[in-house]
């Protein structure tokens, strides 16, 4: 019993005594706690910041738009995620490492037996990058691409439960491989040029073909930066004092695409080149947040078999996607968005025309850290057609908690 409360004395005073030497001049790391957990070592070697989050989920779906009764419920951890970030050697030199644990976070539901898509999938990101100067940055590893505004936004700070139907088709998520980015300003011009050549496979594959992807993105804000990053997350927690505005567009060519939706979805039967483009606007002012977002994808060969004469194909089309929020004094926010994909007139034998609506509430206790958020939906699929209509309606809860 000694033995564990000399343990706990020691856990508990250990970070306080060693601020109170570094105070002094002697040898010692230092601890953050603005953004995580952070230590810098005593020689300024190396740092490391360590942070996790998770998402608990609560969902009631119904039958149909007319009967209220249950269809399914969805309670789990959607999320649960834990990272590290920090410097080695110099702060020039930085890394980040992202681990997700939630079965839902790891592909599970897409276990094709191949090389270039096995699950589980631990690894989120695994990236180092380079910055010389306040222009520059290169990156060599596994991360988000600079696709469309909405992926690359961090699922931990969205204003609802999750992203929209056009992004959960027409993403380009994660891959391995080279990224660069750019910024600069030209008059009152602020702009970002990103781009990045990797596999084309997507994250944790084993083998990559001939074939690599490439990904180029460009960022405007006329009317000057957002405050503290607010072009990368969601809602105007800034509450900005003058208007601001990014307008963003860009397109991926990934050559001998080998899975549905190029770097995620099912393995394709045979390879084929795919074009993903993507247009998006974000506009904030004194709590009020405006997100337009337009996706398109090509295929040269949508549909691909196997010998057996079996089908996977690629969802080619295009969708758009609306977001408008306002946030009150309280911390209190409401918000909307309106989601519609529209296949090509190639795959419409298989596929369906899809809208939702979503409405809703976000209380951020310590901005998207730790917030409580609902949502209230209803989705159509195949909204235009006289017949097939499957509408229904859904209510959401979730805890956002992490540091």
């Amino acid at each position: 019993m000694r033995i564990y409360t000399l343990f706990l004395a020691l856990l508990l005073l250990g970070p306080a005594t060693a601020v109170a030497q570094s105070e002094e001049g002697s040898s010692a790391p230092q601890f953050s706690f603005k953004r995580g957990v952070g230590v810098v070592a005593p020689d300024t070697a190396f740092s490391v910041n360590m942070r996790f989050r998770m998402q608990s989920r609560a969902v009631y779906n119904t039958i149909s738009k007319d009967d209220f009764g249950v269809s399914e419920y969805e309670l789990r951890v959607r999320r649960l995620r834990l990272r590290f970030d920090g410097f080695m050697y110099s702060p020039k030199l930085t890394y980040s490492v992202q681990l997700s644990f939630s079965r839902g976070d790891m592909d599970w539901s897409m276990r094709d037996q191949s090389n270039i898509n096995t699950s589980p999938n631990v690894v989120r990101d695994a990236v180092v990058h380079y910055r010389p100067n306040d222009r520059w940055q290169f990156s060599f590893g596994q991360t988000k691409l600079p696709g469309n505004r909405q992926r690359v936004v961090s699922s931990g700070e969205q204003q609802f439960i999750d992203r929209s139907i056009v992004n959960g088709l027409f993403n380009i998520d994660r891959d391995f491989g080279f990224q660069s980015v750019y910024s600069n300003n030209l008059g009152g011009l602020h702009y970002l040029l990103k781009g990045a050549v990797i596999s084309g496979e997507g994250r944790n594959v084993f083998t990559t073909d001939r074939g690599l992807s490439y990904t180029g993105r460009i960022e405007l804000l006329p009317l000057g930066e957002f405050t503290n990053g607010g072009d990368y997350f969601e809602g105007d927690l800034e509450r900005e004092p003058t208007p601001k505005l990014s307008l963003a567009g860009g397109m991926n060519h990934n050559e001998n695409a080998r899975r549905t939706g190029g770097q995620t979805g099912r393995d394709l039967y045979q390879e084929t080149d795919m074009q993903t483009y993507f247009l998006d606007g974000l506009l904030k002012y004194r709590g009020m947040a405006l997100y337009a977002e337009y996706m398109a994808r090509e295929a040269d060969n949508p549909f691909t078999f196997n010998p057996a004469g079996d089908t996977r194909y690629i969802l080619t089309g295009h969708g758009q996607n609306y977001q408008l929020s306002y946030l009150f004094q309280n911390n209190l926010e409401v918000a909307g968005r309106y989601s519609r994909i529209t296949p090509n007139q190639e795959v419409r034998t298989v596929e369906n025309t899809e809208e939702a609506y979503i409405a809703g509430v976000t209380k951020y206790l310590r901005r998207h850290r730790v917030k409580l958020q609902g949502n209230l939906a209803y989705h159509s699929l195949n909204a235009f057609s006289p017949v097939n209509d499957d509408y229904h309606w859904s209510a959401a809860f979730q805890i956002e908690l992490g540091i």
